[in-house]
């Protein structure tokens, strides 16, 4: 009891802001990417009671899609029947990569894990310290997770214990990612809200084997309404994503914040599953807005949360301190690096990031005004180089979403995400689909 108290204790401290900032930028010789966009439908593969598998993409750039009907342990289940194999490579593959993540913190070969977590595990071990973080944030954790991923682990054989420790894995590490929201003068006439969520993230691990997009299709209101989750096979929370009530979400791991973020905490709702609860419940940009700002917050993040209906994109400062919201006219950072573009909110990177955010604003002011889905994919992401592991371009307003992974480690062609094919998705073909039974 001592010990767990030191370590709660220890977590309350405030996080000194760090005047650093990252040092990275593209490299001056990035060249658009002119692969064409894939655009057939999705193929259907297989079905099981509550789920159906459709494959979309050509070639070597094949995504699962997976939909999933009922109860979230129904939703589970289905979702463990049907990619039962790479659901359970996935959290073996996760998993270990994990132990040797930790490793080389422990070591001080890798600065990706903050401070109290490493000491929980040079205290307890990392089994334990994964189930103290679960401990602390499941009071703040809407129990519907819990029973999909009791359904996850005994549709595919998986284990239950370390589904759930791998699902915190994101509120120990940074990722640095990008995003922007544009609409009214910066796309062209009558193109509402366009968005990007770009994912820079772990290219040397395992995430990139597992491609995956899951449709789900609660059966009652209270588990709100249907929506996309674009992600990883075995993978619940939401770190990119969309819902039937044309709502879209960006994120930023920040590993260079200023003072305005204040302390971070463990004691909140993980950010990969109150990013799903926007995509899951609510139906406005207002909803979201009242959910962040009046949730249990944890680390530091940049989001970013789009309403198509309303052609709206809201960025937030994120940590259990603060939740400020920007459009483009109070955009922060204020610097010359970060300048304010009239009706584009976007970060590249990080907060403190001048060498990607420069690139970042420098081609989006070359496109403004005629912002659109095809030129994000030709000259924005591979230019500013980012969204290594995953990108969504949204344009829901047409009812258009455009994705591309990394290379997976049997594949060809370029690494990055941001150099190999995009594949278009119709929102209507994801929402409309007919469930097993009813074909």
């Amino acid at each position: 009891m001592k010990l767990l108290l030191e370590l709660l204790t220890l977590c309350l401290l405030s996080v000194a802001a760090r005047a650093a900032e990252c040092h990275g930028k593209p490299s001056p010789d990035a060249k658009p990417n002119l692969n064409p966009i894939y655009t057939d439908p999705p193929r259907f593969v297989k079905s099981v009671k509550n789920g159906m598998l459709f494959l979309t993409g050509d070639g070597e750039d094949v995504i699962p899609i997976v939909h999933v009907w009922g109860s979230p342990y129904e939703m589970g289940y289905a979702h463990g029947q049907l990619m039962k194999e790479k659901a359970q490579e996935l959290v073996h593959d996760v998993w270990e990569y994990m132990k040797l993540q930790v490793e080389q913190g422990i070591n001080g070969t890798i600065d990706i894990f903050p401070g109290w977590f490493l000491s929980d595990i040079a205290n307890i071990g990392l089994e334990a310290a994964l189930d103290l973080e679960t401990d602390v944030t499941k009071p703040y954790t809407g129990s519907y997770f819990y029973e999909e991923l009791k359904g996850l682990a005994d549709g595919s054989g998986a284990p239950y214990k370390t589904i759930e420790r791998i699902h915190m894995i994101g509120e120990l590490t940074k990722g640095a990612c990008s995003m922007f929201g544009a609409n009214e003068s910066a796309v062209p006439a009558g193109g509402g809200l366009l968005q990007l969520r770009a994912l820079d993230w772990n290219v040397d691990g395992p995430f990139k084997n597992f491609p995956q997009v899951t449709v789900y299709h609660p059966n009652d209101t209270k588990y709100g309404h249907a929506f996309a989750n674009i992600g990883f096979t075995g993978w619940i929370g939401s770190i990119t994503g969309f819902s039937s009530q044309l709502l879209a979400i960006s994120e930023i791991g920040v590993s260079f914040p200023d003072e305005t973020f204040g302390h971070e905490s463990r004691f909140g709702v993980p950010f990969t599953y109150i990013l799903r609860d926007i995509l899951q419940f609510d139906k406005t940009l207002e909803d979201a807005v009242t959910r962040l700002s009046t949730a249990h917050r944890t680390c530091n993040l940049i989001l970013g949360v789009g309403d198509a209906k309303a052609t709206q994109f809201r960025g937030v400062e994120y940590s259990a301190a603060t939740a400020d919201f920007f459009t483009w006219d109070n955009l922060r950072p204020e610097a010359d690096w970060h300048p304010r573009i009239k009706d584009i909110v976007y970060w590249g990177m990080d907060w403190l990031c001048p060498g990607y955010n420069e690139v970042l604003a420098a081609q989006l002011n070359k496109y403004h005004g005629n912002l659109t889905a095809e030129i994000t994919i030709q000259e924005i992401v591979p230019i500013v180089q980012t969204g290594d592991l995953h990108i969504a371009v949204y344009d829901l307003t047409k009812g258009l979403v455009y994705i591309s992974y990394a290379k997976g480690e049997s594949e060809t062609g370029p690494l990055y995400a941001y150099d190999r094919t995009f594949i278009e998705v119709k929102t209507a073909d994801l929402f409309n689909v007919t469930p097993p039974g009813l074909v």
